[in-house]
């Protein structure tokens, strides 16, 4: 009741009115080869049993949430590009918010136990099937999600409080957390401090345990005597490796970069490889690059065109 703003103005791409349809072609081709290619990676670690092992298992998790991910952002942009429209509710821009930030927690968890799990593989294989079994694969993968949807739940209760009574516009294509705080009218120190202390306790933990995971495991592979040996080890983890810098390098430098009206395209630019780049080369990655799951689709083609 004491919200005087009713909703907000998503800016997005306005300033590029000439470039609309391009756009709005551009990013539906997008959204549909990242939903397609998500959901049949999944089918494919659901179907066959070859991919039933713990790395196709978070394989599937993160293609599973790939698809929930960038339909937070994208469908709204989408709609906006086509229709003009770019007003958003107050609670719907809250409601983007929540499910952006806890799906994105979410992957930052995920990517670390997919990290982990390489790390187990390589720097540990003689003991990885002990390790690794059936149980704690079910138990890692649910805390992840967990963990994501508890860090969101606590910091968006407290987002819920804010008071927008001024401007309305905000400077990007989906409600980022950021530029939303700046329009809120009360005193913001107490949710910026609580957005580091979140994450302090939540994500970095993630960040941390990714980085030395790969730090191991490129130090076991420089010790393997044989190149073949080296090659194979590297194989195995090179997908995921170039997954987790495009994910993390991006928004590293987004939430880094000073915040000045002259880098605002900048910063919607590089907003697009975490929340667009990232779900869409996930499965061209991991199909691309992994023998595995290349026969798993050959197989399923050649069981459809029999029939």
């Amino acid at each position: 009741n004491q919200t005087a703003v009713t909703e907000f103005i998503l800016l997005g791409f306005g300033d590029l009115p000439e470039l609309k349809i391009l756009l709005f072609l551009m990013f539906l081709v997008i959204y549909m080869a990242t939903m397609f290619g998500n959901m049949l990676i999944t089918a494919l670690v659901v179907a066959d049993q070859h991919l039933h092992s713990p790395m196709y298992f978070f394989l599937g998790n993160l293609s599973c949430l790939e698809t929930c991910y960038t339909s937070t952002t994208l469908p709204r942009m989408l709609a906006s590009l086509l229709t003009g429209d770019k007003s958003i509710s107050v609670s719907g821009c809250i409601t983007q918010l929540y499910f952006f930030c806890a799906l994105a927690a979410t992957e930052c968890c995920l990517l670390a136990v997919m990290s982990y799990d390489r790390y187990l593989a390589i720097c540990k294989p003689l003991h990885y099937s002990t390790l690794m079994n059936t149980r704690f694969c079910l138990q890692l993968a649910a805390g992840s999600w967990l963990n994501g949807c508890l860090v969101t739940d606590i910091f968006v209760l407290f987002m819920s409080q804010l008071i927008f009574c001024g401007p309305n516009e905000i400077d990007h294509f989906y409600c980022d957390l950021i530029p939303l705080i700046k329009l809120s009218c009360g005193d913001s120190h107490l949710i910026i401090l609580l957005n580091f202390i979140l994450s302090c306790i939540f994500t970095l933990p993630a960040f941390l345990l990714t980085l030395t995971s790969y730090v191991c495991i490129i130090a076991t592979i420089l010790r393997i005597p044989s190149t073949t040996g080296r090659q194979k080890a590297f194989t195995t983890c090179s997908s995921h490796l170039i997954v987790v810098t495009i994910f993390y390098g991006t928004l590293m430098i987004v939430y880094i970069l000073p915040k000045h009206e002259t880098l605002s395209v900048l910063n919607k630019v590089l907003s697009l490889c975490y929340t667009v780049l990232t779900p869409l080369v996930n499965p061209l990655i991991y199909s691309l690059r992994n023998r595995e799951v290349k026969e798993a689709l050959s197989k399923a083609v050649s069981k459809y065109m029999a029939f």
